[in-house]
C-alpha cells in the first residue's frame, strides 16, 4: 500500500464526516446546509495540514492555496461536496479528494512549484435543494443571477437568500466573489463518471472533450376533468390518455437517432404532474418535464422540433389542448483542446489506457470553462451508479486519476526544461 492509497482512504472519510462508507442511506449534505458547512470545516483541516493557505470567499467556495508567489498565476483544482438526497460518497468528493492528494502527492516528492496551485472546494453544486446548480462556481465566474434566486424556496419553504445568510454569507457581498480573468491560469476538475463508457471499453482514465447541456421542455395537456364513475368511456377528455403516447415516443425517436447519429443523444419524460391527481377524477391536467441532452446542439434541438410536431399532431387527434415551453435551452460546453490533450499525454505517459469522451451530467468545470483554459478527467464508477447511496469508485481510480493530475501539475507549473 502506498503512502497515497492510505491518505486516500483516511480523507474519503474525513470528507465525507464518517467513519464507513457503507452507509444504506447514503449521504445527504444539500446547499447551504449544517451538513455541507461540516465537510467544507474537514476541507480546511485537510488543507491546513498540508500547508497550505485556506480562505472562504464572499459566495462560500473554500480555498486551499500552496502559494509560492503572489504575483505567479495559479492553477486551480477542485469539485463539490454537497450532495442529493441519498446520495454516494464520490460525486464531487472524488475531485476536492484527488486534488488535495495531488498537493500531498507532489509535496512528498519534494516538487518545488513556480506556479501557485489553488484547490477550490465549490459550494452548492447540487441542484436538489434550490434547483439551481453550481452555485459557487457561478458566482466566481460572474454568472449568477442573484437577483432571480433571492425568492427561490426549497421544500420547506425556506428562501436561498434566508438559506444563504443562516450559513453565515452576507446577500449583499456575494457578487464580490467574481474573480477577474487574470486571477487564475486553468482549471481542472476530476469526477467519477456516472456512466459506464470506462468501465465497458476497459479504460482507466477520461478525458473529456466536452459536457451536453440539456434542451428541457415543459408539455402541458388540458382536457377536462369529471368523475371517473359516471362519465362514460367515449365522453371523455382525459389528458392524461391524450398526452401518453408522448412518453414512448421520445423514447423510441431517441434510439432511432442513435442508430444514425454518431454522437449519441439522450432524452428523457423524467417529471410528471396530475391535476387533481385524486383516485376517483378523470386527470384533467398533465404537465410532462423532457430532458434532452447532447454534445451536439443541433441534434437536441432538432429532437426537441420533432417533439412539438408530434405533440401538434396529438393535439388533434385527441381534441385538447396541448403547450410546450422551452424552460432551458443551452449550448453544450467545449472542453479547452490545449487542455484536453495535455491531461491526455499526462496519462498517457503514465501508461493508463485512456479515453477522449463526453460528459453528459453538468459539472462546475463548464461554468469555469467559460472565464479560463478547463479540463474534465473522469474516473470509472461501478456499474456508472451514481447519486445513490451504492455509488462507487476504487482507491486505485482514485490513486490514478491523482496520479494524471499531480503529472500535468509538474508540467505545468515546473522550472521549464
Amino acid at each position: 500500500m502506498s503512502n497515497l492509497t492510505k491518505w486516500l482512504e483516511d480523507k474519503l472519510l474525513a470528507l465525507n464526516v464518517t467513519d464507513t462508507m457503507a452507509r444504506p442511506d447514503g449521504f445527504t449534505r444539500l446547499s447551504f446546509t449544517k451538513e455541507e458547512k461540516a465537510a467544507h470545516i474537514q476541507f480546511e483541516q485537510i488543507a491546513a495540514e498540508l500547508g497550505l493557505k485556506t480562505y472562504q470567499d464572499q459566495a462560500g467556495n473554500c480555498w486551499a492555496v500552496w502559494e509560492v508567489d503572489p504575483s505567479a498565476s495559479t492553477i486551480a483544482m477542485g469539485s463539490h461536496l454537497d450532495t442529493v438526497d441519498c446520495g454516494g460518497g464520490y460525486d464531487g468528493v472524488a475531485g476536492v479528494l484527488t486534488a488535495l492528494t495531488a498537493v500531498k502527492g507532489l509535496q512528498d516528492i519534494g516538487f518545488h512549484p513556480i506556479k501557485n496551485i489553488a484547490v477550490i472546494c465549490f459550494i452548492a453544486e447540487e441542484s436538489a435543494r434550490f434547483g439551481v446548480s453550481t452555485i459557487g462556481s457561478k458566482a466566481i465566474t460572474g454568472q449568477l443571477k442573484l437577483k432571480e434566486m433571492e425568492a427561490i424556496k426549497d421544500r420547506n419553504g425556506i428562501k436561498m437568500k434566508q438559506a444563504m445568510t443562516d450559513y453565515g454569507l452576507d446577500w449583499e457581498s456575494i457578487e464580490a466573489a467574481v474573480l477577474s480573468l487574470d486571477s487564475l491560469e486553468s482549471f481542472i476538475e476530476l469526477h467519477i463518471e456516472q456512466g459506464m463508457e470506462l468501465q465497458e471499453t476497459g479504460a482507466e482514465i477520461g478525458i473529456v472533450k466536452g459536457i451536453a447541456c440539456p434542451v428541457r421542455l415543459v408539455i402541458t395537456a388540458k382536457g377536462m376533468a369529471n368523475h371517473t364513475g359516471t362519465t362514460r368511456m367515449h365522453q371523455r377528455q382525459d389528458a392524461f390518455v391524450a398526452i401518453a403516447p408522448l412518453v414512448n415516443f421520445v423514447q423510441e425517436e431517441a434510439l432511432k437517432v442513435n442508430e444514425k447519429s454518431e454522437v449519441p443523444l439522450v432524452a428523457t419524460v423524467s417529471t410528471i404532474r396530475l391535476h387533481p391527481n385524486a383516485m376517483n377524477v378523470i386527470p384533467g391536467e398533465v404537465e410532462l418535464g423532457i430532458d434532452i441532452r447532447s454534445v451536439d446542439d443541433r441534434l437536441k434541438r432538432d429532437f426537441a422540433e420533432n417533439i412539438r410536431t408530434f405533440v401538434s399532431e396529438l393535439e388533434v387527434k385527441k381534441q385538447i389542448r396541448i403547450g410546450v415551453k422551452t424552460l432551458v435551452d443551452n449550448d453544450s460546453v467545449k472542453m479547452d483542446n490545449i487542455m484536453h490533450a495535455k491531461l491526455t499525454q499526462a496519462s498517457k505517459t503514465i501508461g493508463y489506457e485512456t479515453l477522449s469522451m463526453n460528459s453528459g451530467a453538468g459539472h462546475d468545470v463548464m461554468n469555469m470553462a467559460a472565464n479560463w483554459p478547463a479540463g474534465l478527467i473522469f474516473i470509472p464508477c461501478k456499474d456508472g451508479l451514481s447519486h445513490h447511496p451504492r455509488e462507487f469508485a476504487s482507491i486505485e481510480s482514485l490513486e490514478k486519476g491523482t496520479k494524471v493530475m499531480m503529472t500535468f501539475l509538474q508540467q505545468e507549473a515546473g522550472e521549464p526544461i
